[in-house]
């Protein structure tokens, strides 16, 4: 009965031992390229220069403001869109990134001068391809408003 209960309390630390966080993979070369362009993206922003923050987009690009909106879909439906707002975004706070191939998904604090909202925090998930933004989804988890 001990050798039992001996080999029970092994398997149990095994199985215990396994459950712990898993250590992140190192992003490969592509990941980390593509997280730069996430990077330079939000920090174009400031700047309120639209071609420049439209520099990242690919020609079929496609951008969801938030969950509860269709996605507009090609190059000049996603500048008008961003045109729409970019004169009262302040920055982008990026928080926390995670990349996993061709997605880059960033958690950001969006900070606003005017609209009605001073903050929107949320999860942008992004596609990439070749260099450039094929998709931007973004997911709200709260806001602030003015």
């Amino acid at each position: 009965m001990t050798a039992g209960i001996t080999t029970a309390g092994l398997g149990l630390a095994g199985i215990a031992g396994l459950a712990g966080p898993a250590g992140a993979a190192e992003w490969t070369a592509t990941e980390k390229a593509n997280v730069q362009v996430v990077n330079d993206f939000c920090a174009a922003w400031p700047s309120h220069d639209l071609n420049r923050v439209m520099s990242f987009f690919a020609d079929n690009g496609a951008y969801r403001m938030t969950e509860a909106q269709e996605p507009v879909k090609g190059k000049q439906a996603v500048t008008d869109r961003i045109k729409s707002f970019l004169d009262i975004v302040q920055g982008f706070e990026v928080i926390e990134t995670f990349a996993k191939g061709p997605m880059v998904f960033n958690e950001r604090h969006d900070h606003f001068t005017g609209g009605g909202l001073k903050m929107w925090h949320g999860v942008g998930v992004f596609f990439l391809k070749d260099g450039k933004i094929v998709e931007w989804y973004d997911y709200t988890i709260s806001l602030e408003r003015a």
